[in-house]
Formats: C-alpha cells, sequence, structure tokens
C-alpha cells in the first residue's frame, strides 16, 4: 500500500495558471513515450510515486500517448485505483485530442464529435467520470474554430473536464480562441507549446506576448529538447540513445558537430551555476515566471529528482543570459 510522502508540498513552488485559480508544480511530468505495456509495471509506479512525493501534482497525457496509442492512460488508470485513489483530489490529471487515434474521417482534428467522443474514451481508460484540463492537441484549420472551441465548452459544462486548453495553437488562433471561449464563459485557462532553450518559436512569434495578454498559463513541453539538453549527446550519439534509434522525433542528423559544440558550450556554463545541462534548460524556460511549469519526462525516478533540483536556482545575470544566446542563437 502506497502512502505519499509527508513534506511532498515542502519544496516544490506552485504557480497560478494565468488568470485562473488553479495552482500547477514549477515541473509536471509527462506520460508520453515512458508509459505503455513494453515497459516494466514497477518501473512506471515507481516513478508515478517519486514524482508524486516530490510535489509533482501534475500528470500529464493525450489520447495517442503510448505507444500503442491509449496505452499511457490504461497505465496510469490502473495506478490511479491501486495507488492514488485516496490523493485523486491532490491531483491534476490533464490529457488531449488531436491527432490521429482511429480511422476514418472522425479519428483526429478538431470537429466536436472527434474531440467529446475521444474525451469519452479517454476518461474510460483513465477511470474517472472528469479530468482536470481538457485539450485541443493543434488547431485545426479545416474546422471552424467556433465548433472546436464549443467542444471544450461542452466538456466543462458536461461535467468532463474543470479547465480547457490549447496545445501547438499559433498566437493569432490562441488570440481568437480565448475570445471564443470568453464568449461561451468558459475561459481558456492554458496553453502548451513546445519551447526550450533550442526552440524560442513561442517567443520569436508572439505567443507568449499573447498569453500574458489573454492571462493564460502555459505549459512548456520538450524543454529539454527530446533529450538534447539532458547532457547525453556531450561526447557524440551513444546507441542507446534516442538518436540511435528509428524515433521521427530526433535522429542522427540533427545531432551535428556543431550542435555538440554548442551543448558544451552550455554544459559549461551551467557547471559554473552549478547545475547540470538539464537542470540549466529547466531553469531558462522557468526564469521569469512566464511559463508557469515546464513537463518533463522520466524512464526513471532518478531523473525526476535531478530535475527538480533546478528549481532550487532559476535566476540568470545578464552575463548568463547574453552567453546563452551567444551559444544558441549566433
Amino acid at each position: 500500500m502506497y502512502t505519499a510522502h509527508p513534506e511532498r508540498y515542502a519544496d516544490l513552488p506552485y504557480r497560478r495558471t494565468g488568470g485562473s485559480g488553479l495552482k500547477l508544480p514549477a515541473l509536471s511530468l509527462g506520460l508520453w513515450h515512458n508509459f505503455g505495456p513494453d515497459r516494466p509495471a514497477d518501473l512506471q509506479r515507481a516513478v508515478l510515486r517519486r514524482a508524486f512525493d516530490l510535489g509533482i501534482t501534475h500528470f500529464d497525457l493525450a489520447n495517442n500517448y503510448g505507444p500503442p496509442p491509449g496505452a499511457a492512460e490504461t497505465a496510469l488508470g490502473g495506478f490511479l485505483r491501486t495507488d492514488f485513489a485516496p490523493y485523486r483530489d491532490e491531483l491534476v490529471i490533464s490529457t488531449k485530442a488531436g491527432y490521429l487515434m482511429w480511422p476514418g474521417p472522425y479519428g483526429e482534428w478538431g470537429s466536436r464529435k472527434y474531440l467529446l467522443s475521444s474525451l469519452d474514451q479517454s476518461l474510460r481508460r483513465l477511470g474517472l467520470d472528469h479530468v482536470d484540463i481538457f485539450y485541443s492537441h493543434r488547431y485545426d484549420p479545416d474546422t471552424p474554430l467556433e465548433e472546436t472551441m464549443g467542444a471544450l465548452h461542452a466538456a466543462v459544462q458536461q461535467g468532463k473536464a474543470l479547465y480547457v486548453g490549447v496545445s501547438n495553437y499559433p498566437a493569432e488562433q490562441t488570440r481568437e480562441a480565448a475570445r471564443i471561449l470568453a464568449g461561451l464563459g468558459t475561459p481558456l485557462t492554458v496553453h502548451q507549446p513546445r519551447y526550450s532553450l533550442l526552440d524560442r518559436r513561442p517567443e520569436d512569434e508572439g505567443l507568449l506576448d499573447a498569453l500574458d495578454e489573454l492571462r493564460v498559463g502555459s505549459v512548456a513541453y520538450s524543454p529539454l529538447e527530446q533529450g538534447l539538453l539532458t547532457g547525453r549527446y556531450l561526447d557524440g550519439i551513444p546507441e542507446d540513445s534516442r538518436a540511435a534509434s528509428d524515433s521521427p522525433f530526433l535522429n542522427r542528423e540533427a545531432v551535428t558537430e556543431d550542435l555538440v559544440a554548442r551543448l558544451r558550450g552550455l554544459n559549461e556554463l551551467a557547471a559554473a551555476r552549478g547545475q547540470s545541462l538539464a537542470q540549466l534548460a529547466l531553469a531558462w524556460v522557468l526564469r521569469e515566471g512566464r511559463v508557469t511549469s515546464a513537463l518533463v519526462g522520466a524512464s526513471r525516478p532518478q531523473q525526476l529528482e535531478e530535475c527538480v533540483a533546478a528549481v532550487g536556482n532559476l535566476a540568470f545575470d545578464t552575463e548568463e543570459l547574453a552567453r546563452i544566446d551567444a551559444l544558441v542563437r549566433p
């Protein structure tokens, strides 16, 4: 029988999500590619327990997480029953719909039929009557935004979600989504963009500015860039790494000599700050408070401990920021 650590709220800060009353931990756990039948159940359980013991109360999913699609929700649903049933009200569970889940014209994108059908399937896999956050996972250019946002609003009205968000939406569509939802009486609470030291698009394309103006929170995914910012690639490509596999998200061609040299420079700066490269990367994303939470994945509990230690030093001086920019934005 699992009993959560009594001091689990002592160290990790919690940040208000935009203008809402919802607070999220500075670090959230993403159940992307580490939760499914190809991973030992005891290891999955250990990761979830350690996360919660460290104060990570937000577990983030999507309908297609696994592999195979749906497996991560099914796995978490089992652990919610066996380990976390007494703590359900201390957890923020989020899921998304937008990418391909089943064949035919109703199995992806942003129609009302797909989003609400997918949410029902997610709730069955999770064994829950509601999720805390339900996201539209990607903008659908072929479905009226009023329909997509109306589906999110309906999920709240039906009691199947407490808050709604969008992910991977450009700034302009985010503004429009927020306007539509405000008119319906269900505010846009959170956006989940890809954001890291190596991917500055939310800054460059005005998304962070839009979120500030709209008072919408943000959960940054891939802050460690598929592992590039963990230090694993400082000496090239390990044979057991994602870049050495057949992953569609990171391949050998992306790990150039120039990139490795830049990573080594970042690692030197991290060492001068008393941090690992991963800790530097997470601290940078969280540095100004514009990002509510950074979303990390973990295949071992020890990785979570390293990530949580990053919040001990989120301050950067102007010289450090300039050096980082010189390394990643020459």
